[in-house]
């Protein structure tokens, strides 16, 4: 069976911060022959990186705290315990973007890196997609409020136990898919990186 699309009709509805674009198009059906035309809006995220921040040493993971405007509806939720992200800028490799993260969010300088996977995050609405990495950092020195002030982040960057941060995956406290994904991702293969990466 041959997968096909067409697109019959594209515009920009908006372009700001970010991008929303629309689409009419059509795509081959599973038991032969075409859709009918369907709308659609993408939401234009681009490609993004996130890198959960492990020390294999002290068994612990760098967590990072903010503002995110995606939680208003919950006000009691709004600040969302995270782990290090950003966007891939023109130019950039999914890997540079990791390094670069790790230090403008958190004040750490990644030493070993690993890519975990990547994905889409929402593909019913969104473009993006997400490379996810696990770095190995040294975390005796790491905490206190980071972010650059020309993008307005203020983070508040935290250590925990993995256990401790595994317990706040299954207690709910944690509610951002992807630091979920990097979390239980470790819990299942953190005995092999601790024996990769442990000095």
């Amino acid at each position: 069976m041959n997968k096909e699309f067409k697109i019959n009709q594209h515009e920009i509805v908006y372009n700001g911060f970010f991008r929303l674009e629309k689409y009419q198009l059509q795509h081959t059906l599973f038991e032969g022959g075409w859709s009918k035309e369907i709308s659609r809006e993408l939401f234009m995220r681009g490609n993004c990186v996130a890198v959960i921040l492990y020390d294999p040493d002290r068994d612990e993971v760098v967590l990072i705290e903010q503002f995110r405007a995606g939680a208003v509806l919950r006000p009691e939720h709004a600040w969302l315990i995270e782990i290090v992200a950003g966007a891939i800028e023109p130019g950039e490799t999914a890997e540079e973007v990791a390094y670069r993260e790790a230090v403008e969010e958190a004040g750490c300088v990644i030493e070993e890196l690993l890519l975990i996977n990547e994905f889409y995050t929402t593909p019913g609405g969104s473009s993006e997609r997400i490379s996810l990495f696990c770095g190995k950092v040294d975390s005796s020195q790491v905490g206190g409020v980071h972010g650059l002030d020309d993008e307005d982040e203020d983070i508040l960057v935290s250590v925990a136990k993995f256990d401790d941060v595994y317990q706040m995956v299954e207690a709910g406290s944690i509610e951002s898919g992807i630091p979920i994904i990097a979390i239980q991702w470790l819990y299942i293969n953190r005995d092999k990186i601790r024996q990769q990466w442990a000095t």
